[in-house]
């Protein structure tokens, strides 16, 4: 026990964290002359104008000194001199902690403090230091009470009653906790609780403090508290996730599972805000984690459920490129990005993928084109593929659309000219790889271009269509044809047919484009093509009459067309019957093809044409 001190020289910190106080209950300090350094006062009341609780809770530890300076034997001071606006604007560097230092020395004091750093530049100056490190309490959290294991989020607002959304993302409903209307007083009394424990628990850190605004992780819950002049009024925003889960809580197809594990090195999850998107984020992180790599994430605040062994980085100096720089060194192979939101975010984002780091990044989105949107004008469009290969999108907690990027050089679709071919970003659903929007540059503007699915053919396209097949069926009897516009057609056949249709020097397809008046462009097969094709082969029963050959379909194809083929010999086309039936009679040369070339049923095909 320290007694019969004459003279000691406080800090804020020590002021601030209330460990002052409870110095002098314990007994350690008594019968002494405390002084406080007017810049110690001066920074409390700039804090408290600038509507930081820290500010507030300082002037109140001051005031409580001075009611209990009687009881034990204190005699309470403020010396010294205001400090001047360099001495302000050089506060970050130090300039405020060597007044108090200063101070203590004139006066021939003991320097009380619970900043470290402080306690050791003083004992290097020769100055007697007392480090006094701030002690655990058990402190019952007020807001606490408003949580169950159902509430996601708690609402407290001056003048309103207490609510809380219950529920999980894309389920959940607001709730009135109490009828009792919370009071500004109340409110600041939990402000300053939550506060208080930044200086105390490791576990608990201010992510954000800015006038009229705090963010405060504690342990896994996120707190942030706005008053004027940021807000119109007090109010307590907490958010606590209720689940945490992996990969293999959500519906994954293999597809997508290897994705991630192979291959998928860009991934953006959108979504509006509550869907658990950052959940899907921790899950990834995790599953990352857990398969030998190393991870990082870059928050703010630093929310995030991951495994002890990744570590958490937020903004250096109040800009994540600073972190970056921190990043390449530690050389993560994923980095976990919640949130990009800011242009400088987005280029950080591409900057560290573009040097081989795996990114995951979480933005905000209507949908996942709109994820994708917001790239565009913040780094170049050719490189955006190369930053971003999949997009998924996140709602009511589930994984919804994914789409999947790649540069491709063509003429875009709907346009005919050869000439007119660029460098295009194909946005394919990932599920079936379907084409559905093309990003290019249209004049001087980045345009998204919805591609409009082909589907059913009627009228004159259909005619056209069926012309165009008839001539090119001499020479492959599976010809698949795709009108592209007005004056454009594509034709895909089989390899060993394209040197007939073209002819020597081209002088075949030439004669073919001058009758039909339009330009034919002649492509090869190719596995994809030929299984769209197939996909529309009919099953069916196969029966004879006296008279004909009956091939049964099903009444759901009734006045349809198709083509029958014979080991994939083209035989006839022929309309389906209302009953579902194909009638072949005995005496055509349909029927002595199929009774000639078919040794079975299972040598038979119908395939439905495409309308």
């Amino acid at each position: 026990m320290i007694e019969n001190l004459s003279k000691i020289v406080v800090d804020t910190s020590i002021i601030i964290n209330g460990q002052l106080i409870a110095q002098i209950e314990s007994g350690h300090i008594k019968n002494s002359d405390i002084i406080i350094p007017q810049a110690v006062l001066d920074e409390l009341q700039s804090q408290a104008s600038q509507k930081k609780e820290q500010g507030f809770i300082g002037l109140d530890g001051i005031k409580k000194l001075k009611e209990m300076s009687n009881n034990f034997g204190l005699v309470i001071s403020i010396k010294g001199l205001h400090p001047t606006s360099e001495d302000i604007r050089m506060a970050g560097t130090g300039r405020i902690d060597a007044i108090i230092k200063d101070m203590a020395k004139q006066n021939q004091a003991i320097l009380y403090t619970s900043d470290n750093v402080q306690h050791l530049v003083a004992q290097a100056e020769g100055l007697e230091s007392v480090f006094v490190k701030p002690v655990s309490k058990n402190i019952v959290m007020e807001f606490l009470k408003f949580f169950d294991s159902e509430t996601m989020s708690v609402h407290l607002k001056e003048n309103m009653p207490p609510m809380a959304k219950k529920g999980k993302p894309g389920s959940f409903i607001l709730t009135k906790l109490d009828d009792e209307i919370l009071t500004k007083e109340y409110l600041q009394f939990i402000s300053s609780q939550i506060l208080e424990t930044t200086t105390i628990f490791d576990s608990s850190t201010v992510e954000i403090s800015k006038n009229g605004a705090s963010v405060i992780q504690y342990n896994d819950y996120r707190i942030a508290i706005t008053h004027p002049p940021f807000s119109e009024a007090f109010e307590i925003t907490i958010v606590h996730p209720i689940v945490k889960l992996t990969l293999d809580d959500y519906e994954i197809s293999d597809e997508l599972m290897k994705r991630f594990s192979d291959r998928a090195e860009g991934i953006i999850i959108s979504g509006p805000p509550g869907s658990g998107k950052s959940t899907l984020a921790s899950s990834l992180a995790n599953f990352y984690h857990n398969t030998g790599k190393i991870v990082k994430t870059f928050e703010s605040p630093r929310d995030l459920q991951v495994d002890p062994g990744i570590t958490q980085y937020t903004k250096l100096d109040g800009s994540f490129d600073n972190s970056a720089d921190i990043l390449l060194l530690v050389r993560p192979d994923y980095t976990i990005f919640d949130e990009v939101r800011r242009k400088e975010d987005f280029r950080t984002f591409a900057d560290l993928r573009l040097t081989g780091v795996g990114m995951v990044g979480v933005i905000h989105a209507n949908s996942p084109l709109d994820a994708i949107q917001r790239f565009i004008g913040k780094i170049e469009l050719g490189i955006i593929p190369n930053v971003i290969d999949t997009v998924v999108f996140v709602k009511d907690g589930h994984i919804g659309k994914i789409y999947d990027l790649e540069l491709v050089v063509k003429v875009p679709t709907g346009m005919t000219e050869s000439d007119l071919a660029r460098p295009v970003i194909e946005i394919r659903n990932f599920a079936d790889n379907v084409l559905e929007h093309e990003i290019y540059t249209f004049g001087e503007e980045n345009v998204i271009v919805p591609v409009s699915k082909r589907t059913q053919k009627v009228g004159i396209e259909k005619l056209a269509e069926d012309k165009i097949r008839d001539i090119f069926r001499k020479f492959d009897p599976r010809v698949e044809v795709e009108i592209l516009s007005d004056n454009r057609a594509k034709v895909i056949v089989d390899k060993q047919s394209m040197a007939s249709i073209i002819g020597k020097g081209g002088s075949n397809i030439n004669e073919i484009e001058k009758l039909l008046k339009i330009h034919i462009d002649v492509v090869e097969k190719n596995s994809r093509s030929h299984s769209s094709n197939t996909s529309n082969e009919l099953p069916f029963t196969f029966s004879e009459s006296k008279t004909a050959l009956l091939l049964n379909v099903g009444r759901e194809f009734s006045s349809m067309h198709a083509d029958i083929y014979v080991h994939d010999t083209y035989v006839t086309s022929v309309r389906i019957g209302k009953k579902g039936e194909i009638l072949i009679p005995k005496r055509s040369d349909a029927s002595r093809t199929i009774t000639k070339l078919a040794s079975s049923q299972n040598d038979i095909q119908i395939q439905l044409k495409d309308f």
